[in-house]
Formats: structure tokens, sequence, C-alpha cells
């Protein structure tokens, strides 16, 4: 780490050591002479969000005691050396130009750096002999540092992959992990594990074959209890969706505009004392807290389950939020073995192919963000999230239930309908 270049991008899969080996390069450059370091990426919203604690870390592992460790900032008291820590996409083009004197900048997590804070932050770092160290997890082909820099490298640049099998100090824990992935999903297996980017095809969440099998899927019989998912519309061009689902069958959608939250839980008043779900999960974000409220205050307590899809994952370690985790779930529902069926519905399969897929820096799955999923289908995945939905939390089956087909329950369904039109 030592040989000057301009450019040194190390990337590959995770557990490959290259946030320690950039930590600890750093930080012995630093005694070695006064060194001002930038520790930048995208998005920092607090200290927490930087590298600062693994180079805290890192100093006490190797006993670094020269180093001071300030609030906001790490300063060698020998050399004089100083690690400062900001956001990229806080900065402008005025308020960068403070780091024209900086030796040295580590962007970390730089897949998620756009080009606009690349085309600014790179012809900053003006001083002569000034590096730019880069560590990533490749995203896509397209990722913006990665093309600037890695797409045609020239000879002030230095490009590196490291994998876990790359790192003499990775564990027989990690290897075992990584090894299991690589039997059970090896297209997972090469993301994260060799740093491969991920395809079109690979970025999304639900492969379009299993939807293609569960539409046509009929034969499918269940006992289980009613789940009923809610959508409640945001926006004026959003819908307001109820899901109806019994274990392995997506028996129907029902979608509204236009409702105001006494008429949304008016339906869903009706649903809970015709259909005697066993839990209604409500997006109770934005203006389904109402929703919520009414039906609670209507004695629906017991039945009504508030979901935030912006909360803590469950399964935090694994799941970036509770929407990723609701989507995962339905995502293995449909990969089943035992087969699962959804209503035959194009606007539904649209939604759930659409959905990318990510991974934070912790490894955990990350879904694509709403807003983006409405742009590329031209409206919001209401029907999908409210399928979504109905897997929030595990719903265990009832004794002495009758067993349904698929049929009986579409027809349950239509005469019920029927019975209540202009309610």
């Amino acid at each position: 780490m030592t040989k000057k270049f301009r450019y040194k991008l190390y990337y590959g899969g995770r557990a490959g050591g290259k946030s320690y080996a950039f930590a600890d390069s750093l930080l012995f450059l630093g005694r070695m002479k006064k060194l001002r370091i930038a520790c930048m990426r995208e998005v920092q919203d607090s200290i927490k969000d930087s590298v600062y604690k693994l180079l805290c870390d890192r100093i006490k592992f190797n006993e670094l005691h020269e180093y001071r460790i300030l609030q906001t900032q790490i300063i060698n008291k020998i050399t004089g050396t100083s690690f400062i820590f900001k956001g990229l996409s806080n900065q402008s083009a005025q308020n960068i130009k403070s780091l024209e004197g900086i030796d040295i900048v580590w962007l970390e997590e730089a897949q998620k750096i756009s080009k606009q804070s690349w085309d600014i932050l790179n012809p900053t770092i003006r001083k002569i002999g000034s590096e730019i160290w880069i560590s990533m997890n490749r995203e896509t082909e397209n990722d913006p540092v990665w093309q600037a820099v890695a797409q045609n490298p020239d000879k002030n640049t230095l490009v590196v992959k490291v994998n876990y099998t790359d790192n003499p100090f990775c564990s027989e824990e990690i290897k075992y992990i990584a090894e299991k992935c690589k039997k059970e999903n090896p297209e997972e297996y090469a993301h994260i594990w060799l740093g491969a980017p991920l395809s079109q095809a690979q970025n999304r969440l639900i492969p379009s074959y299993l939807i293609q099998m569960a539409r046509k899927k009929t034969d499918i019989h269940t006992c289980s209890p009613l789940i009923i998912g809610l959508d409640v519309a945001r926006f004026g061009d959003d819908s307001t969706v109820f899901c109806f689902r019994r274990g392995r069958c997506c028996l129907r959608f029902e979608s509204f505009h236009g409702l105001d939250n006494v008429e949304v839980a008016n339906r869903a008043t009706f649903y809970i004392k015709e259909y005697r779900p066993a839990k209604i999960f409500i997006d109770a974000g934005g203006v389904g807290g109402g929703v919520v409220d009414i039906l609670n205050d209507r004695g629906f307590k017991k039945i009504v389950r508030p979901v935030m899809f912006g909360s803590k994952a469950m399964l935090s370690d694994r799941y970036f939020n509770r929407r990723a985790e609701m989507w995962d779930e339905l995502r293995a529902w449909l990969a089943s073995e035992q087969g699962v069926c959804i209503p035959d519905d194009e606007v539904l399969c649209a939604e759930l192919s659409i959905a990318g897929k990510k991974y934070d820096s912790k490894g955990r799955l990350q879904l694509e963000e709403k807003d983006e999923i409405k742009k590329k289908l031209g409206r919001s995945p209401d029907k999908a999230d409210a399928l979504a939905l109905s897997f929030a939390e595990p719903v265990y089956e009832r004794e002495n239930t009758t067993e349904f087909s698929s049929d009986s329950l579409e027809y349950a369904f239509r005469k019920s309908a029927g019975h209540n039109n202009g309610w």
C-alpha cells in the first residue's frame, strides 16, 4: 500500500479484509509523516455511519497509543496526522474546497457513491501526490466510481480484487457460511462473496419463473386461517388494496381509489365481520396509522396489527428493514416446494417481478426504494405490498378448521360481494 498511485481501488466480496487493510495501512502511514486523511462515504448522518469506529478499534488492537481519539476526528500526537470524516452527499462544489489540502481520501462503500458526488470530489483532491483510496463491493455494472476509475485503468490506477479466499484471517465460520451459500444459491454467492456485479435479472428479488408458476397453479387446498394485508393509499394516484390469503393460496385483491380513513376502516370492518380473518396487517406508515386507530377503537385490537415498512426487521441481522423482510418471506413462499397460487393478474405479476434488491454494508438484504419502483412501473406496487403485508408475522392454524379449495373460497367472496354491492 506504500507505492504511489493516484487511485487505489480494492473490490470484491464480503470478508475480504479490504476495510481492515485500509485502516491499518492509513494508521501506520500516519505514524511515518504528517498526513491529512479524509474518510468519506456517500451518506454520513453521524460519525457512527463512518469508519471512525473501525479506526478506533484498530488503534486499540495495534496498540498505537500516540493516536488521540476525539469526538469527530483522530489525531496522531507525534506526527500531527489527522483523520476527518464526511458524507459526500452533504458537500457542494463550494464547501468541499476545504478538502483541497487533503493527502489521502478513503472512499468506503464506493459502490453507493453517485456520479455527481464523484465529479465534485475528484478534481477537488488536487494536492501534489494526493491519492484516492477506494474500497467497494460492486453492486451493478454501472457503478459510477467503477466506471470512472476501473473500467479503463491507466498506469496511475491500481485495481485489486480481494475475496474471503484471499484473506488469511478469515474465520472458519465465515468460510462455512460462504460455502453454504455457494451450494444453495450460486448467483448470490457470486455477488455477496466473490464481488460479482448484479446483472439486471439477478438484481430482481423475485425471479419471474416463480411468479408464472404460481399464477398457473389452481389445485391448492387449504385449511389455513384467513389473513388480510391492507396497503393504505398515501397519494392521489395510489390505491388502497386489501389482499386476502389463506396459507398457500392468495385468493383475491380488492382495490379502491379516493377513500378517506373512515371509509377504509368501514371496508375493513365489513371484511372482519364477514370473513373473520385471523389477522389483518395494515401499513401504518402515513395515513394508515389513522385506519389502525379507528379499527382499534371499534374493538378489533386483537385482530389488527400495525406494520411499519421502514421499521427494524425482526431478523435485523439479515434484513435492512421490515419491508425487505416481508418481501423476502413472500419470495420464499413463492418458492415453496409444495406450490402456491396467486390470481392470474398482470398488474400483480408486474409489481412482483420488478422490485430490485441489494445488500447494505452489513450484508443485510435491502429492497429497492418504493419511489424507484414507482418510476419504473408508472404506479405504486400496491397489490404486491398488500400481499407482502400478509407475511408480516407468523399466523398459526386454528383447530377444527374446514378445508377449503381456492375455487370454493373464490365463490364465497363473489357471493358475499354480490350481496353487498353499494355499501
